[in-house]
């Protein structure tokens, strides 16, 4: 087994990204402080070749250098939007018929395991505030909650790691099915 070259991997320009099919899933930052949690889930986004990320209240936006330390240029390719509160966001997003998941522990949220997306449909995720979460206002104007089982003494786990899980969950378990 050989490690691949970056070469090798044939990734797209920029352009050729902008241009590219995209999984129909927006993801939604609620307040999140740190300019590299940020980047990280640009980073992430790009990956999987998301629709857009959505900044809001107080997340950080580009062009800012810490976020480019872990966006690593995904800042660039990937499409974003800032609004004043997640809630104007979510509001945007129901109105064009999207459907929104707060990704919260909240009484009747479902299991991510439990989840299973269904076909021909558009989504959005918000992700909370490192030490808040997500506000309730924008819980109450979700269209539900999930939640990844944690079994351990914390009760929780870094924005970026959820984004991450969170988002490879979508693409194992959907439609989403990239060329």
């Amino acid at each position: 087994m050989r490690k691949l070259r970056t070469i090798e991997m044939k990734r797209l320009s920029v352009e050729e990204y902008h241009e590219a099919e995209k999984t129909p899933l927006i993801v939604i930052l609620d307040d999140v402080r740190s300019m590299h949690n940020v980047g990280s889930v640009f980073r992430t986004a790009d990956a999987f070749r998301l629709e857009a990320v959505y900044l809001c209240g107080i997340t950080g936006c580009p062009p800012h250098a810490e976020i480019h330390k872990t966006a690593l240029g995904a800042e660039d390719s990937v499409d974003w939007r800032y609004f004043k509160t997640a809630f104007e966001a979510v509001e945007e997003l129901k109105g064009r018929g999207v459907i929104v998941y707060s990704i919260e522990q909240a009484e009747g949220s479902t299991k991510l395991p439990q989840f299973q997306p269904e076909l021909g449909k558009s989504y959005a995720i918000v992700m909370g505030n490192e030490v808040k979460g997500v506000h309730q206002e924008v819980i109450d104007a979700s269209d539900g909650c999930l939640e990844i089982p944690q079994f351990g003494t914390k009760h929780s786990m870094n924005v970026s790691v959820t984004a991450g899980i969170v988002i490879y969950h979508f693409m194992l378990n959907s439609i989403f099915k990239l060329k």
